[in-house]
């Protein structure tokens, strides 16, 4: 699908962003119709050359936006970054604090030159004892309680994607969709800064409530204790393993009827979810002995028969040959900066009834630098252009 006829479509967004938390926030704005340029300095995006696990970076968080290289040490290129500023409605940037002041890139000085920009920061932590510090993804998780709830108190694990940087850019898309919901009504722009930690907190607050609630310490996942009598992983007969929910009482009814555990439903002792929890010690072992019996085709076809929630125990590679992320529109062709394709999951939303992303290209470092130029100086001239009409 293209971006025509996209909800965003005429917004334009200029971004000053690296790694993932930022990148990200852009790319979602320019999936959803907008039109995002990504100014570089000369050097080009540090992630543009990353290889391992970040070898995905820059394409996967930088596809669908333009590419402008700017020295800003040159009063020329500060000229034309100011220019672009004038016609933009939305900045993004993701350094610490104080490192754009020394660029005249700063938020005061950007409220008083373009009062109807919407400034998006997407920094380590909120205003606070914190807010100089530098922040991972992975410090958030550890400072946040998060990693000790993956793992254990004594061997914390981090979250297996870049959870937080990604929700983080999904969290300034939300305050730029409302900044711009509000500038409809003669409001100006807004300051917007977007906490990574504080991010992570959402995440845990669940469990921060608990404790709040209930003074219990909340445990880790591996540790926890589970609120339902069957909610684990198995193995099937040919090695495979599959996990399992029975997490109502039409659940449990069935699940035991289906696969000869009848001696459950009879048992006084097993009446009520509790029961069945405190009773995990017999109940798991012989729902485990059954399944062991089935192989995975036949139980996934049984329990999707029940209704019952269930999941085979994938890896990301596996997921190239799942039948639902291949359903059309689930996956998504877009371009790397040699044109080489690669495949990505569509933005989990259907517009009208279809995807969003085909088709999207990774930017060439400064692909579009003179192109921008040359806009910008006949927008500025143009009684309907965007710089004339920011400017007026």
């Amino acid at each position: 699908m293209s971006t025509q006829g996209l909800p965003l479509e005429g917004v334009r967004v200029v971004e000053m962003t690296h790694m993932v938390m930022g990148p990200t926030c852009g790319m979602i704005l320019a999936q959803l119709g907008a039109e995002v340029i990504k100014v570089e300095p000369p050097a080009g995006d540090k992630t543009r050359s990353l290889g391992g696990m970040g070898t995905s970076f820059f394409p996967l968080f930088n596809r669908g936006k333009r590419s402008v290289v700017l020295d800003l040490a040159k009063p020329e290129d500060r000229q034309t970054m100011d220019r672009l500023l004038a016609s933009a409605d939305v900045f993004l940037e993701n350094f610490r604090d104080g490192q754009l002041e020394k660029q005249g890139l700063g938020p005061e000085e950007l409220r008083r030159r373009h009062p109807h920009l919407i400034v998006a920061g997407h920094k380590g932590f909120l205003s606070g004892p914190y807010e100089h510090r530098p922040a991972l993804d992975e410090v958030v998780q550890m400072m946040s309680g998060l990693a000790a709830m993956t793992g254990t108190v004594a061997k914390p694990q981090r979250v297996g994607s870049s959870a937080n940087d990604i929700m983080g850019g999904m969290f300034g898309v939300i305050a730029i969709l409302a900044a711009l919901y509000q500038r409809r009504g003669g409001a100006e722009g807004a300051d917007i800064r977007i906490g990574l930690f504080e991010n992570c907190l959402f995440l845990v607050a669940q469990h921060m409530v608990e404790y709040e609630m209930t003074g219990n310490k909340p445990r880790s996942m591996p540790e926890r204790e589970h609120a339902w009598p069957i909610y684990d992983i198995f193995e099937t007969k040919g090695g495979e393993r599959i996990f399992i929910g029975v997490v109502t009482e039409g659940h449990w009814q069935s699940f035991c009827r289906e696969f000869g555990m009848t001696e459950f439903l009879e048992d006084e002792a097993l009446r009520t979810t509790t029961d069945r929890i405190l009773a995990r010690g017999r109940i798991i072992p012989r729902a485990a002995e059954v399944i062991k019996k089935w192989n995975a085709a036949d139980l996934s076809a049984t329990l999707d028969r029940l209704n019952i929630c269930f999941s085979p125990i994938n890896r990301p590679e596996d997921l190239f040959d799942d039948p639902h992320v291949l359903r059309e529109g689930g996956l998504v062709n877009n371009f790397n900066v040699d044109g080489a394709p690669f495949r990505v999951p569509a933005l989990p939303i259907e517009w009208n009834g279809a995807s969003i992303g085909e088709g999207l290209k990774t930017p060439a470092l400064g692909a579009d630098t003179e192109a921008v130029r040359s806009e910008l100086e006949a927008e500025e001239f143009s009684p309907t252009g965007k710089t004339a009409a920011r400017l007026a």
